[in-house]
């Protein structure tokens, strides 16, 4: 790969849909507060490049969540990753969480959510907060209080709800009562599906009417859910890195991505968890142009599908297709073009 891609891909804005804060942790600043050593924060906040499965990876998510107790780490956790996505010519992102994982140490879920918030706004960068329900045992009351906070913040920094969790083991449609519920309240919403498990997640995501489906890459096993998510106009936020190392495709060169993005379904870059996954955009960009038959064109492409299917309004996808059109119409990517 010539040192023009390189820059390019450095240089283009980009545009991130699935980020999990609390897998993306800035390492020197966790490091230094904690006294960790590299082999410290390797146990216990990065996967291996294999795992076992989903639930393998999950586990560096313990860590992380038990030192996101209270309002200052919550900011430092949102600040620093904002401002490293600001440096990577990010120019829009929807951060994920889960707050009722973080309400160990007294705080409420609105009040963690309103910490969140307050620390996004201090930095220059478009950004949006994703709020996650849970896939788990005994958790409802705490799932429909995540979405009575959504709608408190719905549009004031919140942009919608999630689904997330051990999605083998907590099927999709047993969660149908909540996604009434989110639809009663107008608030949009993507679901983790067709990650850890297979075509019926998908189908059961796309049957409570998401138009997002976080990773949704094992839809190549099924051509007829492949015609519903072209039919439905249905994005996926697709993790590469992430879905190598829990196993759903062995490397790059076989990951589904370019198959199901030449066969007309619309595809997105993500990198899941930036340190959980030790990875950026520029990394998983780098990535799929070395080992699949993706060009730098392709992946602006994708980036356009992102502004798309964000959770935003018509004039603010405008305002961001005009700064990718901007790169786009730079003499040098003409040429290399």
């Amino acid at each position: 790969m010539g040192k023009k891609v390189l820059n390019f891909i450095k240089t283009m804005p980009k545009v991130e849909l699935h980020l999990h804060l609390d897998g993306s942790l800035d390492v020197n600043y966790i490091k230094n507060k904690y006294r960790l050593t590299d082999k410290e924060i390797k146990e216990k906040m990065i996967a291996d490049e294999k795992c076992h499965n989903l639930n393998d990876y999950l586990t560096k998510f313990d860590y992380p969540i038990s030192i996101m107790q209270t309002k200052q780490e919550l900011e430092s956790a949102v600040y620093n990753l904002l401002e490293k996505l600001k440096k990577q010519n990010v120019i829009y992102v929807e951060m994920r969480f889960a707050p009722q994982f973080h309400t160990k140490r007294g705080l409420t879920q609105d009040e963690v959510v309103q910490t969140v918030i307050s620390a996004k706004n201090r930095v220059d960068i478009k950004s949006n907060v994703i709020l996650c329900i849970m896939r788990g045992k005994d958790n409802e009351k705490e799932n429909y209080e995540t979405v009575e906070v959504a709608k408190k913040y719905l549009n004031k920094g919140v942009c919608a709800v999630d689904l997330a969790g051990a999605e083998a083991i907590f099927k999709t449609y047993t969660y149908d009562k909540i996604f009434e519920f989110v639809k009663e309240n107008n608030i949009p919403f993507t679901i983790h599906a067709g990650e850890a498990d297979g075509i019926d997640s998908i189908n059961s995501a796309i049957d409570f009417g998401t138009k997002r489906i976080g990773h949704g890459v094992r839809a190549i096993e099924d051509e007829n859910t492949i015609n519903r998510i072209r039919e439905e106009d249905i994005t996926l936020e697709v993790c590469p890195t992430s879905n190598i190392q829990t196993c759903i495709c062995n490397d790059y060169t076989s990951h589904p991505i370019s198959m199901l993005y030449f066969d007309n379904v619309k595809t997105t870059i993500n990198t899941d968890n930036m340190t959980v996954s030790n990875t950026t955009l520029e990394n998983e960009y780098e990535k799929l142009m070395q080992n699949t038959n993706l060009s730098i064109n392709d992946i602006v492409k994708m980036n356009i599908n992102s502004v798309n299917a964000a959770f935003i309004s018509e004039n603010e996808k405008q305002e961001l297709l005009i700064k990718i059109k901007d790169f786009e119409a730079k003499e040098e990517y003409k040429l290399e073009n």
